[in-house]
């Protein structure tokens, strides 16, 4: 974790603050929000100064969030429950939604540019269930 992002968990577990709330007083979705604040998105200027008001950061932050973040993450399999279960269900169902995707489109890939993910909460009585919605443009591949 780098420092800017120390900064911005702290100050919103001090602040007592969801991203649901950092969210919508950026008047952005949570999901790239908290995408932006662990560092793997720049924000826009107006939106990382209401972010730096919002948590009371300095200007250095302000700048920092602006800036286009080197996006990294590790290539050993992951260990965090949550995260691994995303990792085992692409070693699952990868090759199905490669096919399908294949099946519908043609040939390419779905956007993680043009993409948008909300993730809700369904009440369920035999146990609550996690919603993650991926919503990318498909790209064909070009011939040339």
């Amino acid at each position: 974790m780098n420092s800017t992002t120390a900064t911005i968990i702290a100050a919103k577990e001090s602040l007592g603050l969801s991203w649901e709330d950092i969210g919508a007083a950026l008047e952005m979705s949570p999901v790239w929000t908290t995408s932006a604040c662990l560092g793997m998105n720049s924000m826009p200027a107006d939106k990382a100064k209401r972010l730096c008001e919002l948590l009371k950061l300095d200007d250095a932050t302000q700048t920092t969030l602006q800036k286009c973040p080197m996006k990294t993450w590790d290539k050993t399999v992951p260990t965090d429950p949550v995260i691994y279960r995303f990792y085992e269900m692409i070693g699952v169902y990868g090759e199905t939604i490669k096919s399908i995707i294949h099946e519908k489109f043609g040939d390419g890939i779905m956007s993680a540019i043009d993409f948008s993910m909300d993730i809700d909460k369904k009440e369920d009585p035999k146990g609550d269930r996690v919603v993650i919605t991926l919503n990318g443009k498909f790209l064909p591949y070009r011939t040339w």
